[in-house]
């Protein structure tokens, strides 16, 4: 397996996996190919996103896993912090390593750029989430709430006086 940084050229090779993504997050109600792609070419890769997409290929250069990373200033002791905000394999991958080495790999990285944490979230309603990050010595933070405007309640406030 090899696991490497994604960019804009390497869209059409992503497109298959964040449709399963949607396809597992959303049904029937998931996006389109064409609208990933244009959300990828748009605003995933752009000039304003913060985001670095890693990918994970097997031999054949597929791609069974990815995630979705950014480095966060300012961090505790002066440091810097990896926050992820997507990891996802495959169902055809699950339970071949494909997490585990896109978490070695985010981990790494944050050491080697001086971070000290790497935090994520994880969705309560997702079991094997919480079960694969505990597996792997990962603590889950019970001090920190989680808070969120969303759709027109953002657009309210956005706008308040």
């Amino acid at each position: 397996m090899n696991i490497e940084f994604a960019n804009k050229s390497d869209i059409e090779k992503i497109l298959p996996i964040f449709r399963e993504l949607e396809e597992y997050y959303f049904g029937d109600a998931a996006a389109r190919l064409d609208e990933i792609r244009e959300y990828f070419q748009n605003k995933v890769f752009s000039e304003i996103s913060g985001v670095k997409v890693l990918v994970a290929k097997n031999e054949s250069q597929d791609v069974v896993g990815f995630a979705t990373i950014a480095v966060l200033y300012p961090a505790p002791k002066l440091s810097g912090q990896v926050y992820m905000k997507d990891l996802f394999t495959s169902s055809s991958s699950r339970g071949q390593g494909v997490g585990q080495q896109l978490m070695k790999f985010i981990a790494k990285y944050a050491v080697d750029n001086d971070c000290n944490r790497l935090d994520w979230t994880a969705e309560s309603s997702n079991p094997s989430a919480e079960n694969f990050y505990t597996r792997i010595g990962a603590q889950q933070i019970s001090e920190k709430q989680y808070f969120r405007f969303e759709g027109s309640k953002l657009k309210q406030f956005a706008s308040s006086k």
